[in-house]
């Protein structure tokens, strides 16, 4: 379970969105963990999509209406999504299962090579990680979300990047020298 406060029972749409975007503007922007968030942040190109998805077959459904979207949206208006499912995949081991399906999905629908998902949860745990390991910090988000990507942006943002390859070393560096503590204080402190 992600540290940071999350509504009980079934949150409105609206609190998620907000919960998802103090994550992004205090964590992923806010600590540089993705330097490729600020701009799409702030020409406002990131659309927020909240499923009230039961189950996988239902948040399959939504995943390939989102895909869709996507796919036929003019990049200068909506360049990436975040479809955040609090009701569905909240155990990370089921979430990560259900990523399989979901690449699956990006095949049967043609966008292999046009779009991908980039993986979001509260609970998140890279392969080999211990379950509390700060490092996994970079991919916790209040609620379980898939990231939908463009591919063609992914190419410009890491052609503007001068060492794309070390981020992931870089956000362990910060989450550590971070720690706990000073996570906990990312949700602590006011705006």
């Amino acid at each position: 379970m992600s540290d940071l406060l999350m509504p009980c029972g079934e949150p409105a749409a609206s609190d998620c969105i907000a919960a998802t975007r103090a994550w992004l503007e205090r964590a992923v922007i806010g600590l540089n963990l993705c330097p490729f968030a600020k701009a799409v942040h702030h020409k406002q190109q990131i659309r927020y999509a909240v499923t009230a998805a039961g189950n996988a077959d239902e948040l399959l459904a939504e995943l390939a209406h989102e895909l869709g979207l996507l796919a036929g949206a003019d990049a200068e208006t909506h360049d990436t999504t975040l479809l955040i499912h609090p009701q569905v995949m909240t155990d990370f081991h089921d979430y990560h299962f259900f990523l399989a399906e979901a690449d699956a999905l990006i095949k049967n629908l043609e966008l292999d090579g046009v779009l991908q998902i980039a993986s979001l949860h509260p609970a998140y745990e890279f392969a080999g990680s211990a379950p509390d390991a700060i490092e996994n910090y970079s991919n916790r988000s209040p609620y379980p979300t898939l990231h939908l990507l463009r591919e063609s942006s992914i190419d410009r943002a890491v052609a503007a990047f001068p060492d794309a390859s070390a981020i992931y070393d870089r956000n362990i560096a910060t989450l550590r020298q971070l720690g706990h503590a000073g996570w906990q204080q990312l949700w602590t402190k006011t705006p």
